[in-house]
């Protein structure tokens, strides 16, 4: 039943928000005004990875040295003024962009949601912990997009994070780490606020060790309220939602958990025979009881 409901209705959402949005190419922007804080020299060009025969397709992008923002608006009658930052997941070697980007960013579009793809640094040969050019990417581009809330008709003080595995992991510790300068500061944008006003996490990885939440992970009553998503079979694993839910529960911060049966790891929003193909309707539900769909502040 949920194949059949849920393909016709996200057809329908595609159909809806392609059609508005098809004579309107993304906005991009460069994070960095110059070369991002450590950059090295790289003689491995940014380019996509091959389709790999057996699995559903995706576009694997990687050797990303200078990140962007793809700015994906919705249309002016359906704008809410609300903004979310994507963090694509690919374990940190590679950015599942249309997956977990700009399919997410129009889902976005269709509630009226700005959603804005980060193109963050990646390979990574450290650990999740010790990564470092992600979360100064993430971090300089929520400032950005803030430096823009007047321009682009958005209302600074809602805008989200969201992230899915890999992605999950950085949109985490985006969240959590926003009372932490992470870069020298480079220009104005530099003094807005770099906190998320609400996260939401898909199947995010590397948050558990040994039944507790990483260090890096910083839970705090400042942590900004979660919408987590996992599916019971994920290889791997619901606990590092589960260790988070419950470490935003000890620190009353508000917070919603679902884990599904069944849907594995890596579904975006794509339909499926699994119930975990309905977080983006309870995600909707979420955004609407925070008041995040209201139309900006400024209207």
């Amino acid at each position: 039943m949920c194949r059949t409901l849920h393909f016709a209705a996200f057809v329908a959402l595609f159909v809806a928000s392609s059609s508005a949005l098809a004579d309107d190419e993304p906005v991009t922007l460069n994070v960095w005004p110059g070369k991002a804080p450590g950059a090295k020299e790289t003689a491995e060009a940014e380019k996509y990875m091959p389709e790999l025969p057996g699995v559903r397709k995706v576009q694997r992008l990687t050797n990303v040295s200078q990140p962007t923002i793809a700015v994906y608006r919705p249309a002016e009658d359906k704008n809410t003024g609300a903004s979310v930052l994507i963090c694509p997941g690919g374990g940190y070697r590679i950015l599942a962009m249309d997956l977990e980007g700009e399919e997410v960013a129009r889902w976005l579009n269709s509630i009226g949601v700005t959603g804005i793809v980060l193109k963050y640094r990646v390979p990574s040969t450290v650990k999740p912990a010790e990564n470092l050019p992600p979360l100064q990417d993430a971090q300089r581009a929520m400032r950005v997009v803030r430096a823009n809330a007047e321009k682009w008709n958005l209302d600074p003080a809602r805008l989200g994070v969201l992230g899915f595995s890999a992605g999950g992991h950085l949109a985490a510790r985006t969240a959590t780490h926003f009372d932490q300068q992470h870069y020298e500061p480079l220009d104005a944008s530099d003094d807005l606020s770099c906190r998320p006003d609400f996260a939401v996490l898909i199947y995010p990885a590397y948050l558990d060790k040994d039944g507790e939440l990483v260090e890096e992970i910083r839970v705090s009553k400042e942590t900004p309220p979660a919408f987590v998503v996992h599916a019971y079979d994920d290889p791997l694993k619901p606990e590092s939602s589960l260790v988070l839910f419950q470490a935003l529960k000890k620190a009353d911060v508000p917070a919603e958990l679902h884990i599904y049966g069944s849907g594995g790891h890596g579904f975006g929003l794509r339909p499926s025979e699994h119930s975990c193909c309905t977080w983006p309707q309870r995600c909707e539900e979420w955004l609407n009881s925070r008041s995040v769909l209201g139309k900006a502040s400024a209207e």
